[in-house]
């Protein structure tokens, strides 16, 4: 692209954004094994982007023959699904494979539908890699989120013995450590990723910028406990029908990192808290062997008639959960950034999390929640233990809690990543002139 062509791009103005999410689709069921966080940062970064102005498409691969070819998302922000292997889904290292296809199913629509665009945001390495093939023939900035570091997983699973999950491939570590050399910025949720990225992939810190992850105000917001109870149809596990019960509340993927074994564990040090249920959501057919082995646990520790596997659940329903319980639990081993503790403060749920991801910083200790050392059943159920044991504030103390999170809205998010875009266009233009 000339230069004269590009002097529509200067800071200020509103960039065409060609948004990358090759195997994870952002309008996808949550909580199953490739959509979770990630995917909702997507979908609402794009419509937040599009409110300022911007044009984003979001390509993804068609994970269903019953995918529409474009979803639009909200004003100037639509999901485009592109075809590349079979219309289904896949395992997403399966996806590696099928990238040359997704690259040409872009291209193709692209010089259809005479698109031109100001900037490559791709999301995971996969995207990552497709992002970069574009790049080169775009000849535009490219920049990259990775959201999860393949070596770091690993060294997690290594560090707390957790072999029972998948270890992430040598192709992915590779491709991350060449996306951080290619790559014109990279945007990490925090400090500790930004750290991660230098030690583990030697990224020229410089090349990085920290802007934490967002939360759908509007969305997540407080509602009447006992209405959302009633609602959700969450009666005590005895029957009687009283609101009186404590629930805990785990939110995401079955995924052994997830630490949920960890959490149903803690149940038998909780057993003067009276009627206390576990609900968990997440999982689909693709995870069934992580909840026969939960379910499993929970009958071998007696707690079976306490724990609701209720499986996947909308998004939309999420903030009546979140408001039903009276305390959300994350007791993961690794999180890059922490969604689910965001959205429960957002509702005004108090939470319990390991200090891992945004936690520390999202978290106000012994006010809004409790961050834990560790995973270790007893640590989790002592700090499970210091909300479970009051005295039932109905919603009381919901906006104050809530009010804690407000600087994590999405308007606020946006504005900073683009700023960030504009600053790597800025930047791409200047080493090109």
């Amino acid at each position: 692209m000339k230069r004269k062509e590009r002097e529509d791009l200067m800071p200020g103005t509103e960039l065409r954004i060609a948004m990358l999410s090759a195997h994870s689709c952002p309008v996808g069921k949550l909580g199953t094994r490739d959509t979770g966080g990630m995917s909702v940062y997507i979908r609402e970064l794009a419509c937040e982007l599009g409110k300022l102005g911007h044009t984003v498409d979001i390509y993804t691969r068609v994970h269903d023959p019953e995918d529409r070819q474009i979803y639009e998302l909200g004003p100037n922000a639509r999901l485009i699904h592109l075809r590349a292997g079979e219309d289904e889904e896949i395992h997403k290292l399966a996806v590696y494979s099928h990238l040359p296809d997704f690259v040409d199913s872009l291209e193709a629509f692209r010089h259809e539908s005479k698109l031109r665009y100001d900037l490559i945001f791709s999301h995971y390495w996969l995207s990552g890699l497709a992002g970069t093939s574009l790049q080169q023939s775009w000849h535009v900035p490219h920049i990259t989120m990775f959201h999860t570091l393949g070596a770091v997983k690993n060294a997690v699973r290594e560090e707390t013995c957790a072999a029972h999950g998948e270890d992430e491939p040598a192709l992915r570590i590779e491709a991350e450590r060449d996306l951080v050399q290619s790559c014109h910025r990279i945007i990490a949720s925090t400090d500790t990723g930004r750290q991660e990225l230098v030690n583990y992939y030697a990224a020229a810190p410089e090349k990085i910028s920290v802007v934490p992850c967002g939360v759908n105000l509007q969305q997540f917001r407080p509602l009447d406990k006992g209405q959302a109870r009633h609602r959700l149809g969450l009666a005590p596990a005895d029957g009687s029908g009283r609101n009186g019960d404590k629930i805990a509340l785990f939110v995401g993927r079955m995924d052994p990192l997830k630490g949920i074994d960890k959490l149903i564990s803690a149940l038998p040090y909780l057993g003067d808290i009276e009627g206390l249920r576990l609900v968990v959501i997440g999982g689909d057919e693709h995870t069934g062997h992580e909840l026969d082995d939960l379910r499993q646990l929970a009958c071998d520790l007696k707690v079976k008639d306490s724990v609701d596997f209720l499986g996947l659940v909308k998004h939309e329903q999420l903030p009546h959960y979140y408001s039903a319980a009276d305390v959300c639990v994350v007791p993961s081993y690794y999180e890059s950034f922490g969604l689910v503790a965001l959205e429960a403060l957002a509702c005004g749920t108090p939470v319990v999390a390991t200090d891992v991801g945004n936690h520390r910083h999202v978290i106000r200790q012994g006010e809004t929640g409790y961050v834990i050392a560790d995973n270790h059943p007893r640590s989790v159920a002592r700090g499970m233990a210091l909300f479970l044991s009051q005295p039932d504030q109905g919603n009381g103390t919901a906006g104050t809690t809530r009010a804690t999170v407000r600087e994590f809205g999405w308007p606020y998010i946006t504005e900073a990543i683009s700023k960030e875009c504009r600053q790597a266009t800025t930047d791409y233009l200047r080493t090109c002139s």
